[in-house]
């Protein structure tokens, strides 16, 4: 029995619902990084990385290859540096329209005096 699409794109954006795994996917957006790097940029610990890198390897949105003892992660599609891209375009807009707001708000507070 298949999925229907809807289902797969809420399992696919629940999947990205965790900062970490969006600080991982933006990071990556500059190329590929070794573990130990993504380690000092997120400032996490080793073992929650490792969850997270997990499930971001195991839902193909991020492709690992080891050299030698080093294990290097990136971004398995350069779409996924376009939905970053879109996210941050949204919440650009989302967060104007909320300035908006807030200063008619104020200006109706100060108009109300």
């Amino acid at each position: 029995m298949s999925v229907p699409l809807y289902q797969a794109k809420a399992e696919f954006f629940r999947m990205l619902g965790h900062p970490m795994r969006i600080r991982v996917l933006e990071l990556l957006q500059d190329g590929p990084m070794p573990v130990r790097n993504l380690l000092a940029a997120i400032e996490a610990e080793p073992s929650g990385l490792s969850q997270q890198l997990a499930l971001l390897r195991r839902s193909g949105i991020v492709s690992a290859r080891r050299e030698g003892s080093t294990v290097v992660y990136a971004l398995a599609s350069g779409d996924a540096a376009g939905l970053l891209g879109a996210a941050r375009r949204i919440l650009t807009e989302v967060l104007a329209g909320r300035h908006k707001l807030l200063a008619e708000l104020r200006e109706a507070e100060v108009a109300a005096r």
